[in-house]
């Protein structure tokens, strides 16, 4: 079955398999212990730390293990913060970073705290320029992921650095996407990263912090990792980590080459063999083996079901696969369609076949969808176009206000409106969207009974 979900977590790779298997034997004393096996732990535990910190870039005793890349954001942000917070209590991030930083940020506003959202393009990269405008006198903290989770766009970090090292604040980079392809780029100040998403066991995550950057680490003190990762360490997934990051960043320049290919393969053929389709993310500046469209008229949840019985496993940022019913902030921050949306991350050693495979069931599975949602193959126009007309969308999700209003943009006179009333998040993303992948006017969101009223104008 292949196993396209990679960005989320990578399989485990097997040089990890056989460290954690080796390490459970050897590495199971406490590593604070001065006896006989305490010292072999102790040795597994600083050789792991010396492959880790060569990895990242950084110097051994900068880099502490966590039991997640998640808990190693929190640290971060938390610890930074406290230890600046003479300076201010002003935090700077992009709009896209990942739901680690997003929470911390709202934990530190919550606290008294306030935070700064930087935007982003079409493409989801962060302007260095507008960044720098949101550094103000009492900013302890910048925060940028050197590339994003869910587009793969790679960030501007040694713009972003510069400009915060100029204005002297500490720039913490999210490095858990693209450590397993190669370091971050230089002039981060903190960094985190997630083991299973080079290939490592989930449960390892890692927090570097460079000499000299004030920090505080919060919450209860504890002995281990530098006071900075309280508890037992877990010795044996942590020498798999560290033995599967040195293994893959040792493959990763073949790797990424074949990969990208096959990226770029799937790029081209959806846009070519799937009509109203969005491909999204720079198509340049981004991860070598991940790759995000959206798919109009098409619900998402649907969608990956359709592949899954068909053995391929993918991810999606639409609201209709979410619990919340909330699309991806990532997508909504691009300003792009979320409808329909699939992201594909080949993980090490993806065939090509697999996803020769995945493009021929692709074309067919989206247009079935489309045909069950009653989606409109081509907009229909009226003998006696009317003045304007409401759509009364309310009570039904992504995709059908969209759809409905496609439905009916033929049957306005050119120059009349449509108005959508619905109070699906996503219509707020995808009904600009639409517009601008169709050639018509987007007027403007205005507020209504329930919901909202999303006004579009015909302009063709």
């Amino acid at each position: 079955m292949p196993y396209f979900d990679a960005a989320s977590a990578a399989p485990l790779h097997p040089v990890a398999r056989q460290a954690l298997l080796a390490a459970l034997d050897e590495g199971w004393a406490d590593p604070a212990r001065l006896y006989r096996e305490g010292r072999r732990a102790r040795l597994l535990l600083d050789a792991a730390r010396e492959a880790a910190a060569e990895a990242v870039g950084c110097r051994p005793d900068e880099l502490v293990f966590t039991s997640s890349g998640t808990t190693a954001v929190h640290a971060g942000i938390a610890g930074a913060l406290s230890g600046r917070r003479r300076v201010g209590r002003h935090l700077a991030l992009s709009a896209v970073e990942h739901s680690s930083v997003l929470h911390s940020a709202a934990a530190h506003e919550a606290a008294g705290g306030s935070f700064t959202e930087v935007p982003v393009d079409r493409f989801g990269a962060v302007d260095p320029a507008a960044y720098a405008g949101a550094l103000r006198a009492d900013t302890a903290l910048a925060c940028l992921q050197s590339a994003n989770h869910e587009v793969g766009t790679e960030q501007p970090v040694a713009e972003v650095a510069a400009l915060c090292a100029d204005a002297g604040v500490p720039l913490l980079v999210d490095a858990a996407q693209s450590l397993g392809w190669g370091p971050a780029p230089a002039g981060w100040s903190l960094l985190t990263a997630s083991a299973h998403k080079w290939g490592g066991p989930a449960g390892v995550g890692l927090l570097a912090v460079r000499k000299g950057v004030r920090f505080a680490p919060q919450g209860p003190a504890g002995e281990r990792e530098s006071g900075r990762a309280p508890g037992f360490e877990n010795l044996p997934a942590i020498v798999a980590a560290a033995a599967s990051l040195r293994a893959v960043r040792s493959e990763a320049a073949a790797e990424s080459v074949r990969l990208r290919a096959l990226v770029d393969r799937i790029r081209s053929v959806v846009a070519e063999r799937v009509p109203d389709v969005e491909v999204v993310g720079d198509p340049e500046r981004r991860l070598p083996h991940l790759v995000t469209f959206s798919c109009l008229y098409v619900d998402g949840e649907t969608l990956l079901h359709e592949l899954d019985r068909r053995e391929f496993s993918v991810s999606s940022g639409s609201s209709c696969t979410s619990s919340t019913l909330i699309p991806s902030h990532v997508l909504k921050a691009m300003g792009v369609l979320s409808e329909g949306n699939v992201r594909v991350s080949l993980p090490t050693g993806a065939a090509s076949a697999d996803v020769d495979r995945f493009l021929e069931i692709l074309p067919g599975l989206v247009a079935d969808v489309r045909r069950r949602l009653g989606a409109p193959v081509s907009a229909p126009s009226s003998p006696a176009p009317a003045a304007s007309l409401v759509v009364d969308a309310l009570g039904r999700r992504c995709p059908v206000p969209v759809i409905e209003l496609a439905k009916v943009i033929g049957e306005v006179a050119v120059g009349a409106t449509v108005t959508v009333l619905a109070d699906d998040e996503a219509a707020r993303l995808d009904i600009p969207a639409w517009c601008e992948m169709r050639g018509q006017e987007y007027v403007g969101e205005e507020p209504a009974d329930r919901g909202s009223a999303y006004v579009v104008r015909r302009l063709s």
